[in-house]
């Protein structure tokens, strides 16, 4: 299975897509790697695992569907079979979206449907919740509202504060997101007209969740 990973910042996500391939945990090769920003980390994580790079500023763009089909038109020759949305922080469009219907996975920090949007971990020690978490999820045209894949809770300590929570959310995330990835690998998952199967199995709202 070919990836595409798509990336603006330092790339930790990536990373372990990277090492999890590397170890045979993940058996997939990411093709290419992707960002919008020239002076993201993440490019350089990929060039010293030997990946492909490219940048596609959306600077350069009259508007979010031009820079979307750009962003086509580079993944193109790569001929990926899944693309994988890694810190990538840009809202796609469908001109995006439809090229790669049922082949497009995001990662979200917070247990989806609660806290869509930005500054999760702030909202949910806010709330007074008692866990916070990430959930793997395909990707439609609703804003972080694809059906749900995997998901990890992640308790909410006294005295948390958002870089804290944040923090330990992201090391459950490096767990569970190329966990799904090889679901797929393995043709284990599917996405079907009534939602996500694993194993033949429908799965609820929340999607499976993953206990680390």
């Amino acid at each position: 299975m070919k990836l595409a990973v798509l990336i603006s910042g330092g790339g930790s996500n990536l990373q372990s897509f990277i090492d999890q391939c590397n170890s045979g945990e993940l058996t997939a090769e990411i093709a290419v790697v992707l960002s919008n920003k020239a002076n993201a980390y993440g490019l350089e994580r990929a060039t010293q695992a030997g990946i492909a790079t490219a940048v596609v500023s959306h600077q350069e763009y009259a508007d979010r569907e031009a820079f979307d089909q750009a962003l086509v038109d580079t993944l193109a020759p790569h001929k990926v079979d899944l693309v994988i949305l890694a810190g990538f922080m840009r809202i796609l469009t469908p001109v995006f979206i439809g090229a790669y219907q049922g082949r497009l996975l995001n990662i979200h920090p917070s247990l989806l449907p609660k806290y869509p949007g930005l500054h999760t971990h702030k909202r949910a020690i806010e709330a007074g919740d008692s866990e916070g978490g990430a959930t793997v999820h395909y990707v439609t045209e609703e804003l972080d509202g694809g059906p749900p894949i995997v998901q990890v809770a992640v308790p909410i300590l006294a005295g948390d504060d958002e870089g804290s929570l944040a923090a330990r959310v992201l090391e459950q995330e490096h767990r569970i997101y190329p966990l799904a990835a090889q679901w797929i690998a393995e043709r284990r998952l599917k996405l079907t007209p009534k939602g996500v199967s694993l194993d033949g199995e429908l799965l609820g709202p929340s999607g499976q969740r993953y206990l680390s």
